[in-house]
């Protein structure tokens, strides 16, 4: 699928991380709970488009998307699961609270997930770190990645969870390489 670029709001490099990051981000949302679709940001036209379906059950346990102003090794945005009582629409910019991560191995690459809640909902508004989080919700989120990719015959790893303090610490990195990079990404993905 190829698209033409043109001079708009790009939600990886236009959208701010966030005045209070890395503690509350910003979260463009790509997959809402529930859904079985793998969307995905076309890095070039800023568009979420349709990856695939999920093989078997599965369904996305939470909202699914990427920090925007982030950038991580495995050469796209920081991903940030995001905990609420409903899912959110393809292309939503929701505040996340981030309260913890979960150090993941994905075909033979790093591939952490930051875990937050949003502020905005009641049943998450009093949940700071992942030590105040649901085990059973921890659980269900790490079986998903250990098995959503197994009808694929793709290899993930889950490997730890880590409280908010590191999580926080992930987000800051990831906001800093983006800023060495920013200008040689925006030349690439921004025509």
């Amino acid at each position: 699928m190829e698209f033409r670029s043109y001079p708009v709001l790009h939600p990886w490099h236009s959208l701010d991380v966030g005045k209070d990051a890395p503690k509350v981000v910003n979260g463009v949302i790509e997959i809402p709970q529930g859904s079985k679709v793998k969307y995905e940001l076309d890095k070039k036209s800023g568009l979420i488009v349709v990856d695939r379906i999920l093989y078997g059950s599965y369904t996305y346990p939470a909202n699914y998307g990427f920090i925007p102003q982030s950038y991580c090794e495995d050469g796209d945005p920081l991903d940030i699961v995001l905990f609420a009582q409903e899912p959110f629409y393809p292309r939503s910019i929701a505040a996340c609270r981030v309260i913890g991560a979960m150090e993941m191995i994905d075909d033979g690459e790093s591939d952490d997930k930051i875990i937050a809640v949003f502020p905005g909902d009641p049943a998450y508004r009093d949940v700071y770190d992942l030590s105040e989080f649901p085990e059973m919700k921890l659980q269900e989120l790490k079986q998903f990645f250990l098995v959503y990719k197994n009808l694929e015959k793709k290899v993930v790893e889950v490997k730890d969870f880590v409280g908010s303090a590191e999580a926080q610490k992930l987000v800051a990195d990831s906001m800093e390489l983006y800023k060495s990079k920013a200008d040689e990404l925006r030349a690439k993905d921004i025509q």
